[in-house]
């Protein structure tokens, strides 16, 4: 019977035993893709580059401007929970993916840097987890936060001084 594959012999070329620096979701080559595939959903992708997105510095938030309200909102719904991936399109591929983001930057960030920082994490991000190449992210700054702005948070739990009941926690 054969050696079962660990995941350090995967990545290595057979006839040299060299890593070969990247993997397929199609197949792992020889007789490893021929027991199956792996198939990602869109949704893993968006995740993944939005964790990866928020370990930058100097980033407040990601999507619009009106996704922000909505998930704002959707949070507080019992039993709602947050979008990692809010902000985040994706293209998934067999082989590729393409990635697109919207955020909102912090008063003061160098935006160039900013966003090559961005970048870099969502590839690297992406790539070491998935094994696909990603071939672009592109990145839309939809607006600067200034430090005296409020968020969208702090600006709804002002309503129910309005003569709205409080809000249940």
């Amino acid at each position: 019977m054969p050696d079962t594959p660990t995941p350090a012999t995967l990545h290595k070329n057979p006839s040299t035993g060299a890593s070969t620096g990247g993997s397929s979701t199609a197949g792992l080559g020889g007789a490893a893709g021929e027991r199956g595939r792996t198939a990602l959903a869109v949704g893993v992708v968006e995740k993944i580059a939005g964790m990866a997105a928020r370990e930058v510095t100097g980033i407040h938030s990601l999507g619009s401007g009106l996704a922000r309200t909505f998930a704002a909102m959707r949070d507080r719904v019992p039993g709602g929970r947050g979008n990692i991936g809010r902000g985040i399109k994706a293209e998934v591929g067999e082989k590729q993916t393409a990635i697109d983001i919207a955020l909102v930057v912090e008063y003061g960030v160098v935006i160039p840097e900013l966003a090559r920082q961005v970048r870099e994490n969502i590839v690297d991000a992406v790539e070491r987890m998935t094994g696909l190449e990603v071939v672009e992210v592109n990145i839309a700054v939809n607006d600067v936060h200034l430090p005296d702005e409020p968020d969208i948070e702090e600006e709804e739990e002002e309503l129910p001084s309005s003569g709205q009941r409080p809000k249940l926690k």
